[in-house]
C-alpha cells in the first residue's frame, strides 16, 4: 500500500482529517523506514507495508470508535454533540516502535497519549518518530506496565500478549476501557481474561475490521473493546 493508496482510503472514512493530519501521516511512513535502518522494530519485509499493516491496522481503533462508540469519538477528537473540555489520556502498553499510539495521535490531536514499552530501543524509536511528526500530545515512557503509577481513561494495545495476560498488567490502571488491536478466533481468550479478571457480562465488545475495509489483510483481524462497566 503506498502513501496515496493509504490516503484515499482513509480519506473516505475519515473526511474531516485536515491537510496537517495527512501530512503528518505522509511523513511517517519515510520516518519509520529511517528509523528502522538503524534500529529494526519492523521486519526487513514489513517495512514496506508500513501503511497497511501497521499505520492503517492501528487507525482501526479510530475507524471502531466513530462506527459503533461515536460519543467516544467525540470525545477524543473535542468535536461533536459528545465533546468534552478536558483532554483524554490514553496509555499504549507495549507500544514498540509507537503503534497503535503514534498514529492515534495524529488521529486525535487534542487527546493526550502515553506511549509505554519495557525495551529501550523500542522506546527510542517512538520518540524520534513523535518528535520528527511533531507531536505536542505525545510522551514516552521506558518501563514496564507495573510500575506506572497514573491511571489513564483508556489503555490501548496491538497484540503483545494474550488477554488472559494482559489484564493482570492494566488492573486498576484505566477508568473506562481497554482498546485491543487482535487477530483470529478470541472466543476462548476472551473467555478467559473475563474469568480472571472478573469482568461483567457485557464488558466485552468485539468488531471486525472486515466491517470498516474489505482489504484481505485485515479479513480476521478486530479490535476488543473492554469496558470498565
Amino acid at each position: 500500500m503506498t502513501f496515496k493508496e493509504f490516503k484515499d482510503t482513509i480519506s473516505r472514512s475519515f473526511p474531516e482529517l485536515t491537510s496537517v493530519q495527512m501530512d503528518q501521516f505522509e511523513k511517517m511512513g519515510d520516518l519509520y523506514r529511517e528509523w528502522n535502518s538503524r534500529i529494526n522494530v519492523v521486519s526487513r519485509k514489513d517495512i514496506d507495508q508500513i501503511y497497511r499493516h501497521h499505520i492503517m491496522h492501528s487507525i482501526g481503533i479510530a475507524a471502531c470508535l466513530k462506527t459503533r462508540f461515536p460519543d467516544i469519538y467525540d470525545r477524543l477528537t473535542g468535536v461533536g454533540p459528545y465533546s468534552i473540555a478536558e483532554p483524554l489520556h490514553i496509555l499504549d502498553l507495549g507500544t514498540g516502535g509507537g503503534f497503535p499510539g503514534i498514529p492515534l495521535a495524529v488521529m486525535f490531536p487534542k487527546a493526550e497519549f502515553t506511549l509505554c514499552d519495557s525495551i529501550g530501543k523500542k522506546i527510542t524509536v517512538a520518540s524520534a518518530v513523535s518528535s520528527g511528526l511533531s507531536l505536542k500530545n505525545v510522551k514516552t515512557i521506558n518501563a514496564r506496565a507495573e510500575s506506572l503509577p497514573e491511571t489513564y481513561d483508556y489503555i490501548v494495545s496491538r497484540a503483545v500478549t494474550s488477554l488472559e495476560n494482559f489484564m493482570p498488567w492494566v488492573k486498576g490502571k484505566y477508568k473506562e476501557g481497554i482498546l485491543y488491536l487482535k487477530g483470529g478466533d478470541l472466543r476462548e481468550e476472551i473467555n478467559a481474561a473475563s474469568l480472571k479478571a472478573g469482568l461483567k457480562k457485557g464488558a466485552v465488545t468485539i468488531w471486525a475490521l472486515s466491517d470498516w475495509t474489505d482489504d484481505p489483510f485485515f479479513e480476521t483481524k478486530q479490535v476488543v473493546f473492554i469496558q470498565n462497566i
